[in-house]
Order: structure tokens, then sequence, then C-alpha cells
């Protein structure tokens, strides 16, 4: 479970990277549609990863007790 958890934390770091690339790369003006969703799905991976990693790590929680 251990090792789940590190390759989770591992791909949250990643999207959060890619996320922060994207939003760096967003003109001042005349953002385009395609470009936010891109960035609204990221997030959206983002929260999913987080919540799967917190329930994994209140299960290796339970676990050690």
């Amino acid at each position: 479970m251990e090792k789940q958890i590190r390759l989770l934390e591992e791909e949250i770091n990643k999207l959060q990277r890619e996320k922060e690339e994207r939003e760096a790369a967003l003109p001042q003006h005349s953002i385009r549609p395609h470009q936010l969703i891109a960035i609204e799905e990221l997030e959206a991976e983002i929260n999913r990863n987080e919540s799967l990693l917190k329930s994994l790590k209140n299960d290796l929680g339970k676990a050690n007790k």
C-alpha cells in the first residue's frame, strides 16, 4: 500500500506541474475555451487523486493500529 501512496503522490505532483505550466501559458487576452477545459480537467484529476490518497493513508493508519 505504501508503494501505491508514493506513486499516487508522484502522479499528483506531475499533474500539478502540468497545470501550472498550462496556466503560465495562458494568454492575457483571448483565452480559448479548450485551454480552460484542459486546466479544469487537470484540477478534477488532481482532486480525485488527492481523495484517493487520503483514503489510502487513512486505511494505512488503521492497518498500523
